[in-house]
């Protein structure tokens, strides 16, 4: 069974504590008039950005129909690769696994150039068994169906499917989640922001975390979007796991008792919690309790940004099994889809790194630090295109386009006009291989209606 949060049990044991959030601009609810006189992009008033982990495309969708996936399997064309197994003296090719714990490989920014080999993409099984010589070679080139993840397949058919999200940095999940909040990871040797230069691999790790644990906070003092957000008064919360969300077995369970010592997220999934510009303007307050998330959607107050990050349990990062993942997206969603916001929020649903599991498209050079191999990607609103695969080539860096383009008069994280320059290399969201989320949307039709799903659905899936 899974941890999982009760919207309308949190609403009520929290909310004679836990007073709404402080709204700026956008993130509170609108006038009907205002709602029906906005237009396009500005019908979103809303983003939420789900982050689970550690999952490659071809993982996940490598036999949905139409996708770009594993070429020979589900009408793809192409034949069925069979990748180098140096260890065994054989190939082995990608194959259906119902098991919920799949172990993947590593995953460092070394390990993503020998995956992708030149191009060849077929260094997964070789790097698995440097790293993980006692694994089964089968382990990274599993695939699972939608029998397996039905839910996950359910918002592709309903929603949008991006076949070709890349990570932004060829890099782990620091370095990626670093992306996603400042499209750059980089090391500062002190708080100046021009003094942090690129560090793909290698950005300060939180402290409390893997084996030789940082014993002092890391300096994250380059530019990040919450400063542009605050800066144009834009409403934005960062949920985290903080050990003191109650569990339940499904987000429709009447009652939940509240733990003291429940799961916590990585320090490496929660990175805004160390940015210099987060301390300087005050919103540390702003890195909430998943509880408040559930409080704020019961009440109609979501902000206008926000992202969600799970604890491990929920996470997908091996060795975290597939199913109470599904469980606790699934009750994320299910949860926006039935607050008053769902006609005005658009969901970005994604997986932060491939965690050496198999895929066979060659990630595009952007830059010094990526594209990254690709990752599962969902467009889930009530404007999204129905049944659509979204073949543009897209990375984290464009949902802060998207937010820029809503929220802040297109201004980007640009050093040269956003008033708090640095030394990134480039400005991400105008990269012109980035394509645009707003091609994902039909905003001239009426807001669908909810697709509520199972939180816990029947599937093929078996135990470890």
């Amino acid at each position: 069974m899974v941890a999982l949060m009760s919207a309308a049990a949190l609403v009520a044991t929290a909310a004679a504590t836990s007073a709404p959030s402080k709204q700026i601009r956008h993130g509170s609810p609108s006038p009907p008039q205002r709602i029906a006189a906005a237009k396009g992009i500005h019908k979103i008033r809303h983003i939420v950005i789900i982050m689970q982990e550690n999952r490659s495309f071809d993982s996940y969708f490598g036999t949905y129909r139409h996708a770009d996936g594993i070429p020979g399997l589900a009408g793809h064309p192409g034949k069925i690769p069979c990748l180098p197994d140096p260890k065994r003296h054989r190939c082995q090719r990608p194959f259906h696994t119902l098991r919920d714990l799949n172990m993947g490989g590593p995953h460092s920014t070394g390990n993503a150039a020998a995956d992708i080999n030149g191009g060849k993409m077929n260094g997964f099984i070789a790097q698995q068994d440097k790293a993980l010589p006692h694994a089964k070679a089968n382990n990274v080139m599993g695939y699972h169906t939608g029998r397996e993840i039905p839910n996950y397949w359910a918002y592709a058919q309903h929603f949008v499917l991006q076949d070709h999200m890349f990570e932004p940095v060829l890099s782990y999940s620091l370095p990626a989640h670093l992306a996603l909040v400042s499209l750059w990871s980089a090391y500062c040797p002190n708080h100046k922001p021009m003094s942090c230069r690129n560090a793909l691999a290698k950005p300060a790790r939180p402290p409390h975390w893997g084996r030789h644990p940082a014993k002092v906070a890391p300096i994250y003092a380059w530019t990040d979007l919450t400063y542009l957000l605050h800066k144009h008064h834009v409403t934005w919360r960062f949920y985290i796991f903080k050990g003191i969300e109650p569990a339940c077995e499904s987000n429709a369970t009447a009652s939940c008792a509240p733990v003291t010592q429940g799961p916590i997220s990585s320090p490496f999934w929660s990175p805004l919690h160390y940015f210099d510009t987060v301390r300087d303007d005050h919103q540390l307050g702003n890195i909430e309790s998943l509880n408040k998330f559930y409080i704020a959607a019961g009440r109609g107050t979501l902000p206008a940004v926000s992202w969600i990050v799970p604890s491990q349990k929920v996470s997908e990062h091996p060795p975290a099994l597939v199913s109470p993942g599904q469980t606790y997206v699934t009750g994320l969603i299910n949860t926006i889809m039935q607050s008053k916001e769902w006609d005005s929020t658009a969901i970005f649903l994604v997986w932060d790194d491939w965690s050496g599991f198999y895929d066979n498209v060659r990630p595009p050079h952007v830059d010094r630090n990526g594209y990254g191999l690709r990752v599962p990607a969902l467009v889930i609103s009530p404007y999204a295109r129905r049944g659509y695969i979204d073949h543009q080539t897209l990375s984290f860096d464009a949902y802060a386009k998207f937010i820029e383009d809503d929220f802040l008069g297109r201004q980007r994280l640009n050093p040269r006009t956003d008033g708090r320059p640095d030394r990134r290399p480039d400005v991400r969201e105008d990269a012109r291989r980035l394509g645009n989320l707003i091609k994902d949307f039909n905003f001239n039709q009426k807001p669908r209606k909810p697709v509520i799903l199972p939180v816990q659905p029947k599937t093929d899936l078996l135990g470890p």
